[in-house]
């Protein structure tokens, strides 16, 4: 009995050696799982906040796109700061000549229609480029010359302005009559209208233009030569005391004085009706009489208007060239008419003079 007793003990202490064993090496493998998962996760973590992160890359490409379009669309606002080009009289220093009324045009003759009285004279011998302010002469030639008012006239491709390549509502193919080519021209400055007009002249456009500067001769106008009709070559030029005579010629001529001073006309081109208004907003103002007018503009010459009106009971013939401000030759317009009507009885001419004018 002595001895199962002994066996009993020695099993129960194999079986104890058994269990620390198996112990000792399943408690490593336990360890070892948990090393081996936690990289696991957190590669997890890091792959997580490397989705999480690519759209911030995302985020960030867009951005520098979008600022390389804000950058991308400054640049024509650079362009807009390019200094404008200069006018004839600009170049010819004609704008440091001041006058009494500071008025904006380089050169400005007002006289007495009357008397021939000068009124106010502003560098009125210089010879300048004289922009739209041509039609008055092509308008005078055509009225003269008493061709048919109601024949049709069809732009071509020789009317379309290769100069300054402005643009006109008349396209090619366009017919009017000639009555309505000329009330265009002289109310609204139509280039190809009034191109057509001395293209369709008897002996053709050079005739038309030799004919220009004949009538230019034969009026006195020494200062003025015409290379074409319409105005848009800076070679129109003259000088502002010729435009006061033409201004008074072709006053005299009732059609001119009637188109010139339109305020609006229709036109009808194909199926089309076109509304065209006048160049010149002073003759829908009812406290102003204007009896003839032309308005005229290229970069050479700068701003002009020409205007026969009457004011305080005085028939005036108004010249302004070389205007800097779109809208000043009209305030030089209005600047004269008040000085004239604060001072009816006018006896000394107003002189410009030579200096600073600010």
């Amino acid at each position: 009995m002595h001895h199962r007793h002994r066996a009993a003990v020695t099993r129960f202490f194999q079986l104890l050696g058994f269990v620390v064993v198996s112990t000792a090496l399943v408690v490593p493998i336990a360890h070892s799982g948990e090393r081996s998962k936690a990289p696991a996760k957190k590669q997890q973590v890091n792959s997580a906040n490397a989705k999480r992160a690519a759209p911030a890359r995302k985020v960030a490409t867009n951005t520098r796109a979008v600022r390389v379009t804000a950058k991308t669309a400054k640049a024509p606002t650079r362009v807009a700061f390019v200094p404008a080009k200069q006018s004839f009289g600009q170049m010819a220093g004609l704008h440091e000549v001041s006058d009494p009324l500071d008025l904006k045009s380089s050169v400005a003759l007002v006289i007495d229609q009357d008397t021939h009285e000068v009124l106010l004279s502003k560098n009125d011998q210089a010879v300048l480029p004289i922009a739209s302010l041509t039609k008055l002469m092509t308008g005078l030639l055509i009225s003269q010359a008493k061709l048919p008012m109601d024949e049709p006239i069809t732009i071509t491709q020789d009317d379309v302005d290769t100069e300054k390549g402005s643009r006109s509502r008349l396209t090619v193919g366009s017919t009017l009559t000639r009555g309505e080519m000329l009330h265009l021209a002289l109310m609204s400055s139509e280039n190809r209208a009034a191109h057509a007009l001395g293209r369709t002249y008897p002996g053709g456009l050079e005739a038309f233009v030799v004919q220009m500067n004949v009538k230019a001769r034969l009026l006195g106008m020494t200062d003025t030569r015409y290379v074409e009709p319409t105005g848009l070559s800076s070679r129109n030029q003259s000088s502002a005391r010729d435009l006061a005579t033409l201004v008074n010629v072709a006053h005299g001529d009732p059609l001119l004085r009637e188109l010139s001073t339109s305020p609006g006309y229709e036109v009808a081109v194909g199926p089309k009706t076109l509304q065209y208004n006048n160049t010149n907003g002073l003759v829908k103002n009812p406290t102003w009489d204007i009896g003839l007018q032309k308005t005229g503009y290229i970069s050479e010459a700068g701003r002009c208007l020409v205007m026969q009106t009457q004011i305080a009971g005085r028939k005036l013939i108004m010249v302004f060239l070389d205007s800097a401000g779109k809208f000043s030759r009209l305030g030089d317009a209005e600047r004269v008419r008040h000085w004239v009507e604060s001072m009816p009885s006018l006896t000394a001419p107003l002189q410009a003079r030579a200096g600073s004018n600010g």
